[in-house]
């Protein structure tokens, strides 16, 4: 009997390609190979590549230089390492990535990662294979169900994708280029995924997509179904304790959505809705396809709706043509709504985008300031945000043992983790936890003896945090 090879899966970026990263695992785990967290005794090396960051690219040649000697110390000890690009970098260089890093095996686009053993075979032939086109068939009916042991070694958290790709074509963004245009997966699928998580112990959903809340997939009545209804339907799943959903688009929320977070008390009142910018010339340099106004209603019809909501978001400085008065209205919005957390980047230019050929840049010098200006703004939010829970009680689901000997850690319905002084018996329990301290970004607690649900805090005490 053969002994294993070796797979070690380094991802950037998304919470798309962590999901990607652990279908590549199933795929290949069928084939014979276990993952390992050492470069050094990998037989197959996988980059799992963004394309959203800045300098994403060059980040991705630096690391295959690394590679390089690792695979050169594999030779010399008589071994035979493997070396793949995949996700959205891999789309859009496609053979760059070769001419300008022969160590490479493997290229393979996002769509395409369950043809990865057929690839490998294909380069153990011909010495290169690369496969970047947008296949016909769907990736999701032909991939490995993942094998239970691996469901309970990855947690109780799980991401299950619905949506993939964008139809908005925001100017600046590579994702309908790399991941193509909108497709969602029928009903009875994503239900048999789920079903197989609750089983194997995952008690957190979240359903994930580059646009996740444009979801509009065959349901089980032959109608197209909305993310909200969707969502009520994962609810009904017996093990399923809390759901989430992300990254959404502002112009995509609509009734089925907010009813369900009305509805359903295992939709998380969190809501992760990028707006990028605070002023509307530069939404329309963006082809964001909504005004700050837009944005401001959606986030009253959220709150309206469930007043212990909170929200993330994404922002980005320096976009071509940005002023100051731009930037101000940005510092503006993100006051107005309040925080408790956000994302926010300076502008790089992505080729192939519009917006890479836009003449009217930003100098760097500008784009720091404004970056360090706005990240003291969302810090001081998210800080009194996390401050605001001290002294009160909130549930938590417990996901794994702490650093600490003793302590247990778990996440709040706003994602902060929380730490307590527990036995590892309660993993995988939501209960109530009294917030005595914060450390950093993380509460510190202690069980609290009431039951779930219990004493959460007023929204008055989260949502003032912009005032």
């Amino acid at each position: 009997m053969k002994p294993p090879r070796k797979l070690h899966i380094k991802s950037y970026g998304c919470q798309m390609n962590v999901y990607d990263a652990q279908r590549m695992v199933d795929t290949l785990s069928a084939e014979g190979f276990v993952e390992t967290k050492s470069v050094d005794d990998a037989d197959l090396v996988i980059l799992n590549t963004c394309h959203i960051r800045e300098k994403a690219s060059e980040k991705v040649y630096s690391e295959l230089g690394r590679l390089r000697l690792a695979k050169d110390d594999a030779a010399r000890q008589g071994r035979d390492m493997r070396i793949a690009v995949a996700g959205c970098v891999a789309q859009a260089e496609g053979e760059e990535i070769i001419r300008r890093a022969p160590v490479v095996d493997v290229v393979v686009g996002p769509q395409s990662y369950h043809h990865l053993p057929q690839l490998l075979e294909r380069a153990s032939r011909f010495g290169r294979a690369i496969e970047t086109e947008f296949p016909i068939e769907d990736k999701f009916t032909l991939l490995p169900q993942p094998k239970p042991n691996a469901i309970r070694a990855r947690g109780i958290s799980a991401f299950v994708t619905v949506q993939e790709g964008c139809d908005k074509f925001c100017t600046f963004c590579v994702v309908p280029y790399t991941r193509g245009t909108e497709v969602s997966r029928p009903v009875a699928k994503i239900i048999d995924d789920v079903k197989q998580l609750a089983d194997n112990g995952v008690r957190e959903i979240t359903l994930i997509g580059q646009n996740v809340n444009a979801y509009h997939g065959e349901g089980p009545d032959g109608r197209t179904w909305p993310l909200g209804k969707l969502l009520h339907r994962v609810a009904e799943i017996a093990g399923i304790a809390r759901l989430r959903y992300s990254t959404s688009h502002p112009s995509d929320v609509d009734d089925s959505l907010i009813e369900a977070h009305r509805d359903l008390p295992a939709l998380m009142p969190f809501v992760h809705l990028p707006v990028q910018s605070g002023s509307d010339r530069i939404l329309s340099a963006m082809n964001r396809k909504h005004t700050v106004a837009d944005y401001r209603k959606v986030i009253d019809r959220f709150r309206t709706t469930r007043q212990d909501i909170a929200f993330s978001s994404d922002f980005i400085v320096g976009f071509p043509g940005e002023r100051e008065e731009d930037f101000l209205a940005t510092l503006a919005l993100v006051t107005q709504i309040g925080y408790a957390a956000a994302y926010s980047f300076k502008y790089s230019p992505r080729p192939g985008t519009p917006a890479a050929e836009m003449r009217e840049t930003v100098s760097a010098a500008d784009m720091d300031e404004r970056l360090v200006r706005l990240q003291k703004l969302i810090d001081s939010q998210q800080s009194a945000f996390n401050l605001a829970a001290i002294g009160t009680t909130v549930d938590v689901l417990f996901e794994r043992a702490a650093r600490n000997v003793g302590q247990i850690v778990g996440r709040t319905a706003y994602l902060q983790p929380a730490h307590v002084m527990a036995s590892s018996d309660i993993i995988g329990e939501v209960r109530p936890v009294r917030i005595e301290s914060l450390e950093r970004y993380s509460l510190l607690g202690e069980l609290a003896a009431s039951a779930p649900g219990h004493a959460v805090r007023p929204a008055s005490s989260r949502m003032n945090i912009g005032a």
